[in-house]
């Protein structure tokens, strides 16, 4: 086994190559990137080497910075996660001249899965069935009209080197193909180093459905069965289950087989995923083959019982596959939710930002949590607004569905927007109870998924006041108890007065509402006065944030998490954002401006397809905006006139920035 392996990866996976890294004995080495210098995989590590600045392409991305690493930390092994360069043939074939043993294939079969028309010719010789489509877009536009009236609309753009969602474009006539293909090829040289694109047609609401594979050195392969993955948005999952719900006997049979084909066609080595997509009739077309670890694999693990990580190992150190085929069977169900910073009312705009609160269940048995991040941490826009994986395992679909949807209920997260009510809606959805669903779902039922925050309660009120108020009594002991009196009433700043009640107001703000709370203090016990009546409420902190409260008799516990003059509460499973009004709080620019004027997150312009004096239509793009390897268009929000730029192509921008001077035109 090796003795010391460098893991050319950051975040969640760097950490959890470490666990299995640590369980075989082996010495674990880090890197980072600037942003990434106090990130908790580097303080995990045993030792951590910087490979540069923040931006992927100047560190992670740095073949040479990451084998001058593995080099003065005596690594005598490469792990590259998931991402980055893990699917990257040069960086295997260096890592391989550099000395190094690489935990994945070889570079010949990364080459030829990485290039997804190479892919697709290779998998129509072994006899795969494939997608109909065209395999080279670097020619005239002409022929690419033509060939995609061939085809037939809608018709997907993909990059040829792509992954995880990026470089795709769905388009449905002529008229979006030209300007999906430009935007497909920068996103695919900013996120892989290259523009080549192909075309194939879009199988309508197919499900998407991956076969985990494994094969070692000696010809040995083996299927861990399928997890079904349609629940995606822009592309990228969301949630993954397995076994499939709606897979039948003979289509497991038919897709684990064809999967197996598919590695044995290339000499395959390692750990793979042979992805398929399946139409409503059980045909099914290969979609493609990661060569690497997923970012869903606990799915498998909890599925099978193994380890798939220390798999990895043992197959790159030569050793034979763990298990034969009929020793890896299906035990009960597992569910993956993935937590997302981003906005999902926003159309799932990213959200870089301080974690200022993070609290997730404890793993035990059928439960696991896989994050990088603690509370004080920051989403960056550099990387994947992935927060957290969370996943379940249950005897059966009922029982995992079950356990996902009570681990959810004790996630709470601050600082950032996130996609949490999303998940719990899709857990919740009848449809995906039923197991019937295909990749449209989110896009389908959005409007069901996608929901407004109920008002907050009056408990949700009371907690929060009685929170403020418990707040500024410790306050005022710790003020007090620097003083020659540290118990004199006039320590505490509560409206207090000499032989009657004190009398105060709370006011909240939730939304475009004002709600006020009024507050009697007598004898040291408070009485709220809300819009049912009157309660004495009373209780205690639990450290920073949690609240044990007696409100009107009942007894409750909360957590309440203040930044600011923001309130993020905790009740009975739900989450409310209220703000104390009547204090200084920053001018909300997307309203000041305009939003679509405005940066809606920190990013670097791509592109600015205006000119100052321009009169442009409404909807009509102003600039592209790259943030978390997406892009994102900025749009004129009515008929006007561009008056003026405010940044230029490759300028870095904070969120709330004013990109350009824009005067509508009624």
């Amino acid at each position: 086994m090796f003795k010391t392996v460098l893991i050319a990866n950051r975040g969640e996976i760097a950490c959890r190559i470490m666990a299995t890294a640590r369980k075989l004995g082996i010495r674990t080495i880090a890197v980072y990137s600037d942003a990434d210098a106090d990130a908790r995989h580097v303080h995990l590590a045993d030792a951590a080497y910087r490979v540069g600045a923040a931006p992927a392409a100047e560190s992670y991305l740095r073949i040479e910075a990451l084998l001058d690493a593995a080099e003065r930390s005596g690594a005598d092994v490469i792990h590259p996660g998931y991402g980055f360069l893990s699917e990257d043939s040069e960086f295997a074939q260096a890592c391989l001249d550099g000395g190094f043993a690489f935990v994945g294939p070889s570079p010949e079969a990364i080459r030829l899965m990485g290039n997804k028309d190479e892919a697709k010719r290779l998998m129509v010789g072994a006899g795969v069935p494939v997608v109909p489509g065209c395999d080279d877009l670097n020619i005239d536009l002409k022929v690419i009209l033509a060939e995609a009236r061939q085809i037939g609309y809608p018709v997907m753009i993909k990059a040829a080197a792509g992954g995880g969602g990026r470089g795709m474009r769905i388009v449905g006539n002529e008229l979006e193909l030209q300007d999906g293909l430009n935007s497909a090829r920068r996103e695919a040289m900013a996120a892989f180093g290259g523009d080549r694109l192909l075309l194939e047609k879009v199988v309508s609401d197919p499900r998407h459905i991956e076969v985990q594979i494994f094969a070692d050195q000696y010809n040995n392969v083996v299927h861990m069965f399928e997890r079904d993955c349609s629940i995606q948005r822009r592309y990228q999952k969301v949630v993954e289950e397995a076994p499939g719900p709606m897979v039948s006997t003979e289509l497991r049979q038919n897709l684990t087989e064809t999967a197996l084909i598919a590695a044995r066609a290339i000499n395959y080595v390692g750990a793979g995923t042979v992805e398929f997509v399946v139409d409503r009739q059980d045909n099914f077309y290969f979609l493609e083959m990661n060569t690497r670890i997923q970012v869903e694999h606990r799915v498998t693990e909890m599925l099978i019982r193994q380890d798939l990580v220390e798999w990895q190992f043992r197959i790159a150190a030569g050793e034979l596959l763990p298990m034969t085929q009929d020793q890896i069977s299906i035990d009960g169900h597992a569910i993956e939710a993935r937590l997302y910073a981003e906005n999902p009312a926003r159309k799932f705009m990213p959200s870089p930002g301080v974690v200022t609160h993070l609290r997730f269940p404890k793993n035990k048995p059928g439960l696991c949590v896989d994050s990088a991040l603690t509370a004080g941490d920051e989403v960056t826009p550099y990387y994947d607004p992935l927060i957290a994986k969370i996943i379940v395992w249950g005897i059966d679909r009922n029982a995992a569905l079950d356990s996902l949807q009570r681990a959810l209920n004790d996630v709470q997260v601050s600082g950032v927007d996130t996609n949490l009510n999303l998940l719990s809606q899709i857990v919740r959805h009848e449809q995906f109870i039923a197991g019937e669903y295909d990749t449209s779902f989110i896009e389908r039922y959005g409007e069901q998924l996608i929901t407004s925050p109920k008002p907050a309660s009056e408990l949700v009120l009371a907690l929060a006041a009685l929170y403020l108020l418990l707040e500024r009594e410790r306050e005022a002991v710790a003020v007090a108890s620097h003083t020659d009196d540290p118990y004199s009433p006039w320590a505490m700043n509560d409206s207090w007065r000499l032989n009657q009640p004190a009398k105060d107001m709370i006011q909240f703000v939730e939304g475009d509402c004002v709600v006020d709370v009024g507050v009697m203090v007598d004898e040291g016990q408070y009485t709220l006065d809300l819009s049912n009546g009157a309660i004495l409420v009373n209780g205690r902190l639990r450290g920073e944030h949690d609240v044990d409260a007696v409100l009107g008799g009942m007894q409750i516990r909360g957590t309440v998490v203040r930044v600011e003059d923001e309130l993020n509460v905790w009740l009975h499973d739900a989450a409310h954002r209220l703000r104390i009004h009547n204090t200084l709080s920053v001018t909300d620019t997307h309203q000041a401006h305009g939003r679509d004027l405005t940066s809606p997150m920190p990013g670097r312009i791509t592109r600015v397809t205006v000119e100052e004096g321009d009169d442009v239509r409404r909807g009509a793009s102003l600039m592209v905006l790259e943030s978390m390897k997406m892009e994102h268009q900025i749009t004129a929000p009515s008929p006007g006139r561009v008056e003026r730029l405010n940044f230029s192509v490759g300028d870095w921008v904070d969120e709330g920035a004013v990109l350009l001077d824009f005067a509508a035109v009624e």
